[in-house]
């Protein structure tokens, strides 16, 4: 898959391969753009502003491409592709899939969610749920990562091993 869409994206959308981020449902492709030069020397607020307009710029133009592109790996993978840029350390998501999540909580659990809306911090238990989860990734990313490095190790040593015997 990271294959194709190297192959598939066109070379000067982004100054290194793009990260391709992927799950059950959904394939993110994560693209850098080339430095914006005519950002240096400005003060912190004009920059911003000015990577703003970047990021615009560059989703208008590539929105057509983007889509085709997207629909191809759709129908190739069965699933959903988002995309997103990363300008000067921060990455900006153009689309995302939100996808529904079964979970069963206790009332202790519940309680926390029903908490975090009382208080204002999620519109609902959805908000509060998906809040949480967004906390838990951002204090753990280094754990997160190594977990997923060893995950990708046994799918690794077990495509190399013997296959089922019918």
């Amino acid at each position: 898959m990271r294959g194709w869409f190297a192959g598939r994206l066109p070379d000067e959308w982004f100054s290194e391969r793009p990260r391709i981020v992927l799950d059950r449902e959904e394939i993110t492709v994560i693209g850098t753009l080339p430095p914006l030069t005519v950002v240096e020397g400005l003060p912190d607020v004009e920059r911003a502003a000015a990577a703003e307009g970047y990021v615009e710029r560059f989703r208008e133009e590539t929105r057509e491409r983007r889509m085709d592109i997207a629909r191809e790996a759709e129908h190739r993978f069965r699933r959903k592709v988002s995309w997103g840029v990363t300008v000067d350390g921060e990455t900006v998501m153009f689309t995302t899939l939100s996808v529904p999540v079964m979970t069963r909580l206790r009332q202790a659990e519940r309680q926390v969610l029903d908490t975090l809306v009382a208080a204002g911090v999620a519109r609902s238990r959805s908000d509060a749920l998906a809040w949480c989860v967004r906390l838990v990734g951002k204090h753990t990313d280094t754990w997160l990562a190594d977990l997923r490095d060893a995950l990708q190790h046994v799918d690794r040593v077990r495509s190399e091993g013997p296959g089922l015997v019918d």
